[in-house]
């Protein structure tokens, strides 16, 4: 165990070395400062759509993205006992690698022109967006996979999730301004595909694997109530200031209540104990952010936004109860933070409620908002049932995006050379953090020869 951690640092610090001087070169030969930092530039090329909301409102807005992505969902995946400092530390690497990575991916998609990816802070929040998506994605394998596969994920996931987001947004004209389907959807069955390719059977004895502590319960103290401060910039965070940021945030609020609720609803019914823990809070603080992502900018009306919330907080404690054994038992998917029910099955209800509030968009009903949300449709060029059914299409596409690119993810990750070997049940902590070991019972594990809790 201490002769393969020690290699396992160095394996870590090698990838970490090689992936910073190629992204360092990249930056030097491609990117430059982006046309708000200089006013008077702005080429028709770019997609400068943002320039009318100000400077002034566009750094704040990044921080607090920045923020959520790093204080929500890092502290998100540090609910179980077990991985809790290591899941944290790995948080933080995955994120300081992932929005490099995406300034560079989205660059070239985005913010390219003559040879040159330009950034700023709108660069930016579209980097952190991304980032958040491959956190979620983390979510799923959680426990199971070393740092160095998990730069690996970030690495691949990155690149599937600026496909997915430039043939919705750009090449389609999709409306996802908070990430219903390119952030929650995609995020979560990408990393449930990595999850099912990494399948291991004997987890599924292991009837302990979501032990939680005091410990962990402060950490979805801290990240529940970042969540509640910072999610409506984050679902606002690409809408126009004067025109569509309001509703979202508005809605955005409502949803969160409703969904609270919702939990304190299902929990003494489902569970026997009828004791409610921070972490169900957490878990319906993000269904209902999820189902917002899509039709927060749109005319939810607030009773709308309560009733949506509402039903995105029964999903987690039913899913958690009824779907989780089943993706475990039937479909082999093992998946550590209940992503599915958090992220990927609001995620999909909130397309769907994009998709009803576009068909039933008029001009009288948005005013002049109906310009800046759907303008092909304000322009005459679409119907609205046009653009809802883009919307619609946007979902299989997600899907299929989220699960192939998952499957070749993880049939990389799975290479020989990657694994993690027999009876290194912590890995995840003992590489980057030294911790007690806890949860399942590890004498237990060791009478499987040839088992291990990683890959």
């Amino acid at each position: 165990m201490p002769e393969y951690t020690t290699a396992s640092r160095f394996q870590l610090s090698g990838l970490c070395f090689l992936l910073q001087i190629i992204t360092i070169i990249l930056f030097a030969v491609f990117v430059r400062y982006g046309p708000e930092s200089s006013p008077g530039f702005c080429s028709q090329q770019l997609n400068c759509s943002w320039r009318n909301q100000d400077t002034g409102f566009q750094h704040p807005r990044f921080r607090d993205v920045h923020l959520q992505a790093l204080l929500g969902f890092g502290l998100l995946v540090a609910f179980l006992s077990r991985y809790g400092p290591g899941s944290v530390a790995i948080s933080i690497l995955i994120m300081a690698f992932a929005i490099q990575w995406a300034v560079l991916i989205q660059g070239f998609l985005h913010f390219f022109l003559n040879g040159k990816i330009y950034v700023g802070a709108q660069s930016m929040v579209s980097a952190d967006f991304c980032t958040a998506a491959i956190l979620i994605s983390t979510g799923a394998v959680l426990g199971r996979v070393n740092p160095v596969q998990m730069l690996l994920l970030t690495l691949m996931g990155v690149i599937l999730f600026t496909v997915n987001e430039y043939i919705l947004l750009s090449l389609m004209g999709v409306r996802d301004s908070g990430g219903s389907l390119t952030v929650h959807t995609f995020g979560a069955y990408f990393g449930l595909m990595v999850s099912r390719i990494l399948h291991q059977p004997h987890m599924d004895k292991c009837k302990k694997q979501q032990d939680t502590g005091n410990q962990p319960d402060v950490f979805a103290v801290v990240g529940t109530i970042y969540l509640w401060i910072f999610w409506p910039s984050f679902t606002s965070a690409t809408t126009v200031r004067e025109n569509a940021e309001p509703w979202a945030v508005l809605n955005t609020y409502f949803s969160l209540a409703a969904s609270t609720l919702a939990t304190l609803v299902l929990s003494p019914i489902l569970h026997e104990e009828g004791t409610l823990r921070m972490v169900q809070i957490q878990d319906a603080t993000l269904a209902g952010a999820a189902m917002m992502g899509m039709a927060g900018e749109m005319l939810v009306t607030p009773f709308g936004a309560l009733v949506a919330g509402f039903l995105a907080g029964l999903i987690p404690p039913l899913g958690f109860r009824f779907l989780m054994p089943v993706l475990c038992s039937r479909l082999k998917i093992q998946d550590t933070c209940g992503v599915h029910n958090v992220h990927g099955l609001p995620g999909i209800l909130g397309a769907l409620l994009g998709t009803l509030l576009t068909a039933l968009a008029t001009a009288d009903a948005y005013g002049g908002r109906l310009e800046f949300l759907f303008p092909l449709v304000a322009q005459g060029s679409w119907t609205a049932t046009d653009q809802a059914l883009c919307q619609l299409c946007a979902l299989p596409i997600t899907l299929l995006l989220a699960m192939l690119g998952g499957s070749l993810t993880g049939a990389v990750l799975k290479v020989k050379g990657l694994r993690s070997p027999p009876d290194t049940r912590y890995l995840e902590n003992t590489v980057l953090w030294e911790v007690a070991e806890e949860g399942c019972d590890r004498r237990e594990s060791r009478k499987e020869p040839g088992t291990s809790t990683l890959v």
